[in-house]
């Protein structure tokens, strides 16, 4: 099992900014009610701008059974957040967890 389907950090340490056009009301896959408009041309997947953030959709424990709740329509930036990668090891670290690639 990827490190992906139960770390979470990622999902609890940064800001989640997207496109409208993926938002569900405009036609896109991530659910309405998750995100909130920011600007006409950006959303935000709710709980992600609190201190600490965490993302609405994440569930479980970080580090140890953390999932994703929309991870098939999730929105592009964390499409593009890759395992192992510097961003994910700086999650990691917030969180207390040992580097992937040690």
């Amino acid at each position: 099992m990827s490190a992906c389907m139960q770390c979470g950090a990622c999902c609890a340490s940064f800001r989640v900014d997207f496109s409208t056009f993926e938002y569900e009301e405009q036609g896109g896959a991530v659910p309405a009610g998750l995100a909130q408009h920011i600007t006409a041309s950006t959303c935000r997947m709710n709980g992600t701008d609190h201190s600490p953030p965490r993302c609405a959709a994440l569930y479980g424990k970080t580090g140890e059974r953390a999932i994703c709740g929309i991870y098939e329509w999730r929105p592009s930036p964390c499409r593009e957040f890759e395992e192992g990668s510097l961003a994910c090891e700086q999650a990691r670290r917030r969180h207390g967890l040992p580097a992937l690639n040690a």
